[in-house]
């Protein structure tokens, strides 16, 4: 038995979620998201609480179930606030800088990185060394803080490249005379 598929999935005052066959559509006052859910789930909205059910006891049916119910969870954090990840330069001239919809970064390649914000996540530069990209769709936002990080990816030696916040990097020690 799926222990998250289990637990019921309350909207918050202002949310307000309709059901058409497999899909289910959330609104809030951020804005409207809908996913449509697989033959193997059942999706049912009663006393503002979203219950996903699964229609079988199949291996399928019960991984669909967890996955269904998560994904309706966060479209409902989504409408009323914002997934947010937060990148950090490190690095001896590398920096970033946001021009309208394109955010420059200045890398240590041969050439600055145009990278073009897409239209559903917003990135703002706080500091040249700080990214925050945030959005209403987790995915989306992971992905696009993803896409920045490929450019220079931290490296093992100086810890030099694009981060996520917190996150922690090995460092390998160098040659030796």
């Amino acid at each position: 038995m799926s222990r998250i598929g289990k637990k019921p999935v309350e909207l918050p005052s202002g949310v307000s979620a309709a059901i058409s066959g497999q899909t289910i559509e959330v609104k809030g006052p951020k804005g409207t998201q809908s996913f449509t859910a697989t033959d193997d789930v059942t999706l049912t909205v009663e006393d503002n609480v979203v219950k996903v059910e699964p229609r079988g006891k199949s291996k399928r049916a019960r991984q669909q179930w967890g996955m269904s119910r998560t994904i309706v969870a966060n479209m409902v954090h989504g409408v009323t606030s914002t997934f947010k990840k937060e990148l950090e330069i490190q690095g001896v001239g590398y920096r970033a800088q946001l021009q309208g919809n394109t955010l420059k970064l200045n890398l240590g390649l041969s050439h600055d990185v145009n990278f073009e914000v897409p239209s559903d996540v917003t990135v703002t530069v706080p500091k040249p060394t700080e990214i925050i990209v945030e959005g209403h769709d987790p995915q989306l936002v992971g992905q696009v803080a993803a896409n920045i990080r490929e450019w220079r990816r931290p490296e093992p030696y100086k810890g030099k490249g694009i981060r996520y916040k917190g996150e922690y990097i090995f460092q390998k020690e160098g040659k030796k005379k």
